[in-house]
Order: C-alpha cells, then structure tokens, then sequence
C-alpha cells in the first residue's frame, strides 16, 4: 500500500536534479567499470539519518518508479523512507526477493546474500544490486580483489562489514553470471563490487 510521504522535515534531494544525477551516475559507472578503486561523489546533499551523502545521491540517481527498493531496519527508520517515496517515487518492498535495489544501512545485520533476486540463467540482470554503506572504504581488513576492470589485483579494506561477508561474497561469484553486485558507500566516496570480481583474503 502506498503512503503518502510526511513533508514537515523533509529533507531535500537535489539542488540541480539533471545534472548532479548525470555527474553520479557516471560516477557510479566508473566503480563499477573499476572495481575496488574509491570515487569521490561531488554532492552537497544532506540527507536524512542514517543515510551517507553517497548513499543519498545512488539512491536518487538510481532509484524510480520502477525499481523496487528494500530498506534494512536501519534505513526503514526515520526520515529516510519518505525522502526516497517523495524524491524517487520508488516502490518500498518487504519481499528481499522482490527487490531491484537493497539499502542496507547497518552491515551487521544484513540479510544472506542468496535471499536476495539472483537473476536468471537467460536473463541474469534481474538481478538486485546491494547498496551498503559503511564507516569507512578503506580502514578494514586488506583483501586482494581480482577480475575485470583491475589491472592484476588491487588491494581494498572496506570496513564495518560481518565475519561472514567475503566468505558469502565467494558463493555469490561462484554463481557468476548471475548473483548480486555490490556497491560500498562511506562519506561522499564509494566503491563499486560487481559479482564477477573475485576477492581473497
């Protein structure tokens, strides 16, 4: 059931909706063309808690009517839900198997990788890609990522992620190529992992 967006404290999106939306999305096309290499997202968005700044601009570059997005506990409570009905008109869904999109605010409690949309074997871009954001994109554990777009290996530290997260991500390569893709967002910075890229520790 849709319900209508609370507009006392709604906090806004962009200031330049075209523009700034083309700027990340080309900047979101790079961490993905690019894997493990942190990009800076030139935004003066204030978005409301517990969203990032990058967070906010993915969610308003690629959010719209027609892209289901799963909010975790974290980012279903507050301000958030209403910034993203009212700025992208997305769809919020309870299904983690309907969702296009997952925001997922807090690392720690966030749900297997596989109840999530994979894909199909003809069709593996319906797929949903993960969008989680994190303390910091190169402060944690140094893992050696391999694949397209990395020239031989590259070394990142994404941290706040659980124990168990690179030990699921394994799993979901191995499905290549369907699985989830993943994007890290931090600050005004975030890093793109598509499922094709493979990572050890």
């Amino acid at each position: 059931m849709l319900t209508a967006p609370d507009m006392e404290g709604l906090k806004p999106g962009f200031s330049e909706p075209v523009f700034e939306a083309q700027v990340a999305f080309r900047t979101v096309l790079n961490a993905m063309s690019y894997a493990g290499r942190v990009h800076a997202l030139e935004t003066k968005l204030d978005p409301p808690a517990p969203l990032d700044p990058a967070m906010a601009a993915l969610a308003l570059t690629l959010f719209d009517f027609d892209t289901p997005v799963w909010l975790d506990a974290a980012a279903a409570d507050g301000g958030t839900p209403d910034f993203l009905r009212f700025h992208c008109g997305a769809p919020l869904v309870a299904a983690l198997g309907e969702a296009r999109f997952a925001v997922v605010a807090d690392p720690s409690k966030m749900p297997p990788f596989d109840r999530f949309a994979i894909g199909e074997d003809r069709y593996p871009d319906r797929s949903a890609t993960l969008l989680i954001q994190v303390p910091s994109l190169t402060g944690g554990p140094a893992m050696a990522w391999r694949g397209p777009g990395i020239d031989g290996a590259t070394t990142v530290a994404i941290a706040g992620l659980p124990a168990d997260f690179w030990a699921q991500w394994a799993d979901n390569h191995a499905l290549y190529p369907l699985g989830v893709d993943v994007v890290f967002a931090a600050g005004r910075a975030l890093v793109g992992l598509p499922r094709g890229i493979q990572v050890e520790g």
